[in-house]
């Protein structure tokens, strides 16, 4: 019998799991950040409200770590949007279904003019990206995409419609380096009412996705949660708890935190629970202090001065001149975005800002830039 995290994720109950993390003490914070190995437990007080008071400590642990880890090193990525055609509707997303927004998926001829604009920035990681329409965007749409472009790229993850285990090995086949997949909220509730409709209301197919991936031997495999949905703590903490199941369950596989929060985009649902950017700060800490390994990614969500001040304080990736819409680089860069990028600036700026911070941009994954040392 296969395994499943979901198997896990039905012992926990959202709310007494909350509370835990909300008692916490500060002799728990203490205890946590004196620990060189820290468990699931430590975990929710770094990311308690005890914690608070010691966030420039946890900085400064969580710098040190990256620096020892990924020495001064940060790797660049990029997102190219595929097509916008979807069949769900997300309360949160500018795709949704219900939105009268004009549709696009991209030709050959269009997948080869965004892929030429670039490379001309230099890069060699892309992040292909759907909306979940599965007869116009599926599994040979994808393969045929990645087919067209795989000479020009490293690596080529994709962020798409949860697949079943057998389309992720043909994936695999056609040389798929990595799969993203966000859970958005593990409050199953809330995750009901934000995904009515479409093949993307099936919380358990969802939460069970990366059990699919790490069966069929996929490289790495990318979780978060859409912080806003729900209460950024308990998010959090089954974001924590999905990813040391799965380190435990698919051992020769490598994984990616993001910390995405919710952008204004054509629909506009409001977060029912604020994270501020303290709040991320503490959260991005606490995944740094629980897992060294761990590659923890930035997007261009976030504005130009958290993402000047968070690249040293654990981050190891990072996304540049995004364009969260089907064309936006070179085709059609007026259409209708996925939502809003808050970082604007060109790939060559932000090269410019690491540098100046002592980190040196890499286009390959880490397996192919260890640090010396």
């Amino acid at each position: 019998m296969n395994t499943s995290f979901q198997t896990i994720f039905n012992t926990y109950n959202w709310e007494e799991t909350l509370k835990s993390i909300q008692v916490k003490t500060t002799q728990d914070v203490e205890f946590a950040l004196a620990k060189t190995k820290r468990d699931l437990e430590d975990f929710k007080a770094l990311i308690s409200p005890a914690a608070r008071p010691y966030l420039e400590q946890m900085a400064q642990q969580s710098q040190l770590i990256t620096k020892k880890r990924f020495g001064n090193t940060i790797q660049m990525y990029v997102p190219m949007y595929l097509s916008n055609e979807c069949q769900n509707i997300c309360t949160y997303c500018g795709f949704s279904m219900t939105n009268k927004i004009p549709r696009r998926t991209l030709t050959d001829a269009e997948i080869l003019k965004e892929v030429a604009f670039l490379k001309s920035k230099g890069y060699d990681h892309i992040l292909l990206v759907t909306g979940e329409a599965n007869k116009t965007v599926g599994v040979p749409y994808i393969k045929h995409a990645m087919e067209l472009i795989k000479s020009q790229f490293s690596n080529i993850t994709i962020e798409v419609q949860p697949l079943h285990q057998n389309e992720y090995e043909e994936l695999i086949q056609a040389n798929l380096y990595a799969v993203l997949v966000y859970q958005e909220t593990y409050n199953r509730a809330e995750y009901k009412k934000h995904h009515p409709k479409g093949k993307k209301s099936n919380f358990n197919f969802r939460l069970e996705t990366p059990d699919r991936l790490g069966r069929a031997g996929i490289h790495k495999i990318g979780l978060g949660a859409l912080f806003g949905l729900e209460d950024w703590r308990a998010d959090s903490f089954f974001t924590a708890l999905h990813l040391k199941y799965l380190q435990k369950t698919y051992w020769k596989t490598k994984y990616s935190i993001s910390f995405p929060r919710l952008r204004p985009h054509s629909g506009g649902l409001e977060p029912k629970v604020e994270m501020t950017d303290r709040d991320l700060v503490q959260t991005i800490c606490a995944f740094r202090l629980l897992d060294e390994d761990v590659e923890l990614s930035m997007s261009t969500r976030e504005s130009e001065t958290f993402r000047n001040n968070i690249v040293n304080l654990g981050i190891t990736s990072i996304s540049a001149e995004s364009k969260t819409n089907p064309g936006g680089y070179a085709v059609e860069p007026q259409s209708l975005e996925q939502f809003e990028i808050s970082d604007e600036r060109p790939t060559e700026s932000i090269i410019n800002m690491l540098q100046k911070q002592g980190l040196e941009p890499v286009w390959k994954d880490w397996e192919n830039n260890w640090p010396v040392g």
